[in-house]
């Protein structure tokens, strides 16, 4: 008799944006993103995947990765195992498949997700709230709409960045980090960040082109601010080349495929002596919730996602102006706003 598999629905969603949101290499008013719906045993559990264009993936290419695997209900609980029915390369799909997976564990059992993790909720994180890049007066309008945020992080690397920052620090004296997307060349890095530490920042996100790690040494070791990678950290496999080129690392569920892969990175990260923020994409609550749940492991946190779109279908992780608050229910704890 043949195993009776997991019964898998896809839902792809287009989410409106409160501004148009840009960064040193595009624009987007709208966040496209895939809901994964997994059924077995009469549990119906949630995924989803946002992908990213810059790291080859799209809506259309991920569902039909994904429309191309067979769960057996019996390999639900086995997440490797289940996982290894992709190839290592569509992290994406197993990243929509691996938050499925660990709802419908924690369902089961009846515990959040955080307990399959043996995590303490209330070490859950602050998250920074992302100001994308725009004119002076409209950047400043979106610092005012957040004044209540206690950690700003900032989109720069197109020009202007001392502008910038300048009109910011005029109106907002919370902490600051800064992200450049890969905007920079090493030199102007270098130059760039030692005219913006006066601005008392927190630390700067992938200054320069992604792959390679000897320039990202190279501005480390003459920066004033601790830098971070983001494009140059994916996977687990990319920490070691990183080791003494940053100071830290931000870990997205979409870039390394889930939550037990962002598990790994963040216990390898932290073996390399990296500290670890976990990020993520302009998602719903459900991919952002599934990120919060593993802020205890973190010492930063920017999972801002549901913040920064108009129209969330889902209701997950909720904020306490920027401190995280991990839902109590099995699972990862979302439900459909339209739910009773």
């Amino acid at each position: 008799m043949s195993e009776r598999a997991a019964q898998l629905r896809f839902q792809p969603l287009d989410l409106r944006l409160r501004h148009r949101f840009t960064i040193a290499r595009s624009s987007e008013d709208i966040s496209r993103t895939l809901i994964v719906h997994l059924r077995a045993r009469g549990i119906d559990a949630l995924g989803e995947v946002t992908p990213s264009q810059r790291y080859g993936e799209t809506v259309e290419l991920i569902e039909r990765q994904l429309r191309g695997v067979t769960v057996p209900e019996d390999e639900l609980l086995d997440v490797p195992r289940a996982l290894a029915r992709l190839p290592a390369t569509q992290r994406g799909a197993m990243c929509a498949l691996d938050l499925a997976q660990h709802d419908y564990a924690g369902k089961l059992f009846g515990v959040p997700a955080y307990e399959l993790f043996h995590l303490d909720p209330s070490a859950a994180k602050q998250t920074s709230f992302t100001i994308g890049i725009a004119g002076i007066e409209e950047t400043l309008a979106k610092v005012r709409e957040a004044a209540h945020m206690p950690i700003l992080k900032v989109k720069l690397g197109t020009g202007h960045e001392v502008e910038t920052l300048e009109s910011i620090r005029a109106i907002y004296h919370g902490t600051i980090r800064i992200d450049a997307n890969e905007g920079w060349t090493p030199e102007q890095a270098v130059a760039c960040l030692h005219e913006l530490a006066r601005f008392d920042l927190e630390f700067c996100e992938q200054p320069i082109a992604a792959g390679h790690p000897e320039q990202l040494r190279y501005v480390r070791e003459r920066s004033p601010i601790p830098i971070f990678s983001d494009e140059d950290s994916v996977t687990a496999d990319d920490l070691p080349k990183l080791a003494g080129c940053v100071d830290g690392v931000n870990v997205k569920l979409v870039k390394c495929g889930g939550m037990r892969e962002g598990v790994r990175m963040i216990r390898d990260a932290r073996a390399l002596g990296l500290k670890v923020m976990i990020g993520c994409m302009i998602e719903s609550s459900v991919l952002t919730t599934a990120a919060a749940h593993l802020t205890p492991l973190a010492d930063y946190a920017d999972i801002d996602g549901p913040l920064l779109i108009a129209d969330d279908p889902f209701a997950g992780v909720t904020y306490e102006g920027a401190q995280l608050r991990l839902p109590a229910a099995p699972g990862l704890g979302v439900r459909a706003r339209t739910a009773a």
